[in-house]
């Protein structure tokens, strides 16, 4: 007969498999067995950190909700690094609690993201000459460092070379990669646990905490104050702070004063999209780490077709390569069109309308599409709105301020504000379809004029 939690955790994963199919079920959770069930807890033995950070950052939040379902009341998840289970020990050893130290010790950063794999250009020469002088010198000059730029322009790149440097010059310091949501699931887990000052302990005692996507602390007040009581004690202390986000201080408005003025102490720096040139060389550097050669005339191609994602940049490439591998062809700029037609704009397509969006998404959901530029506050209206300014942000180059104006003079924050909502309904696999869809008829729909 099979232990509760084994039941328990085997029941999750039939009604996971049912919301978003079996391949992504065998891929991620497969491996992972339910080891015990403890004080509404569900550890899980997982095969590697690889296998921690991707069930966490993919799929924990619903596997909870899911859990809370079966079981009737709220189950948290918690994770352990396979090994021998005689290895383990047993009820009556005291388990060692780790010293911040041998904790901190274990925090991995990804190899691959290096200053020495970064390709500087104009538009990130300024980030990466700071994160340098604060890798060589943490905590001196330049506290704390604010970085900001959207999607897939290398901050987490950054923030990661910024560990490896410091790992291998100072093997013992305290060094912590999280993310503003991470340390809010901390921070509400230490409350329920009543851990406080354990997770006080792991944050306040850091040489370098280099923390991702801190506009996720928007309208989280508690989870704000405990920040900000964190930052103060590692500024204080002259240990270094360095913080990513997808908006500038400016835009973070909702966020309380005195911890935004913190923001802003030391060097603000941002990110904007590459130049041609630079992500012609960022391709360049990337297929010679592939060992793949691509001809000048392709990479021009892929260059010119993708503006506003290095990782979007870098993931055609890898298609590319896939398809040269098994094929065996030669690569022409034909062939690299067919390819990355899902990814990749035609040279002729035009730039992306506002009222082209609006009236994608007023079809899809059968309202009129001055609706979107009106005063209406009812759902069957509010979530199309707040969807097509997300898209608008996705899909032009136009400001915060001159998206709110082709919604009927609305300002930055309540653009930001739909933007925020729809990125947290993008965790449901069914919606994020449905984005997806939605973007790929928007694109048809400039391209047929």
């Amino acid at each position: 007969m099979n232990n509760p939690h084994a039941e328990l955790w085997g029941g999750a994963l039939e009604k996971l498999q049912r919301e978003i199919g079996a391949e992504s079920v065998d891929l991620w959770l497969h491996p992972v067995e339910a080891f015990k069930l403890e004080n509404h807890i569900l550890t899980l033995k997982v095969p590697n950190k690889f296998f921690l950070n991707g069930i966490r950052d993919g799929y924990q939040k619903r596997l909870e909700a899911i859990l809370k379902d079966l079981a009737g009341e709220p189950i948290l998840i918690d994770y352990q690094i396979s090994q021998s289970l005689a290895s383990l020990p047993t009820a009556a050893d005291p388990i060692p609690t780790p010293t911040p130290q041998s904790d901190f010790a274990s925090t991995e950063f990804n190899p691959r993201y290096t200053f020495e794999s970064f390709v500087v250009g104009d538009s990130n020469r300024l980030a990466h000459a700071t994160a340098e002088a604060i890798a060589k010198k943490p905590g001196t000059q330049y506290n704390p460092f604010f970085l900001y730029g959207g999607v897939g322009l290398g901050k987490t790149h950054l923030l990661h070379a910024i560990g490896n440097h410091i790992r291998r010059s100072s093997p013992r310091a305290g060094l912590l990669y999280t993310t503003a949501e991470q340390f809010v699931n901390d921070y509400i887990n230490a409350i329920r646990l009543g851990t406080t000052d354990a997770f006080r302990s792991k944050y306040r005692s850091l040489d370098c905490l280099l923390i991702d996507d801190i506009q996720f602390l928007i309208s989280k007040e508690k989870s704000e104050e405990e920040f900000f009581h964190t930052f103060n004690a590692l500024h204080g202390a002259r240990r270094q702070v360095v913080i990513a986000s997808d908006r500038s201080p400016q835009d973070m408005s909702q966020i309380e004063k005195r911890l935004l003025s913190r923001l802003e102490w030391g060097v603000v720096a941002d990110i904007k999209s590459p130049d041609l040139e630079t992500r012609i060389a960022i391709l360049r550097k990337k297929a010679d780490v592939e060992r793949f050669y691509v001809p000048d005339d392709v990479l021009v191609y892929v260059a010119s077709s993708i503006k506003n994602s290095i990782r979007t940049l870098e993931g055609a490439l890898i298609r590319l390569k896939a398809f040269t591998s098994m094929t065996g062809s030669a690569l022409t700029v034909d062939e690299a069109k067919e390819i990355l037609k899902d990814s990749v704009s035609p040279e002729d397509l035009g730039p992306v309308r506002v009222d082209t969006i609006q009236r994608m998404v007023a079809q899809k959901y059968s309202i009129d599409a001055k609706d979107l530029k009106g005063q209406k506050r009812t759902s069957s209206v509010s979530m199309p709105r707040q969807l097509a300014m997300y898209l608008a942000c996705e899909m032009t180059e136009l400001s915060l301020k001159e998206i709110g104006e082709f919604f009927g003079g609305r300002d930055h924050s309540t653009v930001l504000h739909a933007r925020d909502k729809i990125k947290e309904k993008l965790s449901d696999p069914f919606f994020l379809e449905l984005v997806n869809r939605l973007q790929s008829d928007i694109r048809t729909a400039v391209e047929t004029g």
